[in-house]
């Protein structure tokens, strides 16, 4: 509320002083019941201070004679005064911006004469993407006007930040240019270059160095010709005549693969079963999500950050995106604790 008074009392001073005044951006509070979604549900909706400031700042556009009137009008309400829906803001944890399920409190304030005599439309966007917050603004028939100087309102002008602004030109430094430079009139063939420094002059070759064996080693220090293989190969020594096994006859080869065939199998059939139980006991991976009661799918899990008992509890909740409770395509009231681990 501090942030309000403040803010009323310097726009009050900027009329006195004879100056037109637009507030703009987000004050962080819905002024009427159309610009909240579920305003309904909120108890002293109209009580709340933030929205008692903003009754003693606006115009009431609908208000009989002789009530308050205020010395801002709320530009879109002024030429959409009954569009419902028309939000700027949406929780991104809920994701309530896919059903509109969000309230406005991004406004283009402007003084009464200035709003009625030049702005022409004011509007939101609501499609651009970004942030939880959507852009507002306004069209003013005006013309831009060159100033000399600034205007004395300016904050370089204020008390606390009189002297300390910095220009532009601060962060540029002038370079001085090299006197070696200026003196050297000696033509550089194509194969060279010069490289400035700061009080020096070097000319550096761009032929190719030959590379050096020393340092990191080449990628194809890494592989193997094929002569040197073949040299390998040749220098394998063959197994003599006397360890060569007379080959069986061909009723022992099928012997021998119907005796080993079915033993090998089974073998590799109960080592694999072993190998899926024992990694299955240690890699038991997520559990199943509970299905939400009002639409029968998968929750999302969630953990409470809210300070208190519960700190740091996981539980389930619908995965669907919060909407108005007669939506049924906006989320359930679903709940479920999550069983400790």
């Amino acid at each position: 509320m501090r942030f309000y008074r403040l803010l009323q009392i310097r726009a009050e001073a900027l009329l006195a002083a004879g100056s037109h005044v637009i507030i703009l951006g987000d004050l962080n509070t819905s002024h009427r019941p159309i610009d909240h979604w579920d305003a309904v549900n909120l108890e002293y909706f109209e009580e709340d201070p933030g929205r008692k400031w903003m009754d003693g700042l606006l115009s009431n556009l609908g208000c009989q004679a002789g009530s308050h009137v205020g010395p801002f009008i709320d530009s879109y309400r002024y030429f959409q005064p009954k569009q419902e829906g028309a939000f700027t803001c949406w929780s991104t944890v809920t994701g309530a911006r896919h059903l509109n399920y969000g309230t406005r409190i991004d406004y283009v304030l402007g003084d009464r004469t200035l709003v009625i005599d030049t702005f022409q439309a004011s509007f939101l966007l609501p499609e651009m993407m970004g942030s939880d917050h959507c852009p507002v603004g306004a069209v003013l028939s005006v013309s831009s006007v060159p100033a000399k100087q600034c205007p004395p309102l300016c904050t370089r002008f204020l008390p606390e930040f009189a002297g300390t602004q910095l220009k532009i030109l601060h962060f540029l430094v002038r370079l001085k240019q090299d006197p070696v430079l200026k003196q050297s009139a000696l033509p550089l063939s194509n194969q060279t270059q010069v490289q400035m420094r700061p009080n020096k002059a070097r000319v550096h070759s761009t032929r190719l160095r030959p590379s050096s064996t020393r340092g990191q080693k080449q990628l194809m220090s890494y592989f193997q010709s094929s002569s040197s293989r073949l040299q390998a190969s040749a220098n394998l020594e063959l197994p003599s005549l006397g360890t060569l096994v007379t080959p069986k006859t061909p009723e022992d080869k099928v012997t021998a693969k119907v005796v080993e065939g079915p033993s090998k199998a089974s073998e590799a059939k109960n080592e694999k079963e072993v190998q899926i139980s024992f990694w299955k006991s240690v890699l038991g991976g997520p559990l199943p999500m509970p299905l939400c009661r009002g639409h029968k799918e998968p929750c999302v899990m969630r953990t409470v950050k809210k300070p208190g008992p519960n700190l740091g509890r996981n539980f389930y909740m619908c995965a669907r995106p919060q909407g108005p409770p007669t939506d049924p395509s906006a989320r359930c009231n679903f709940f479920l604790w999550s069983r400790p681990s």
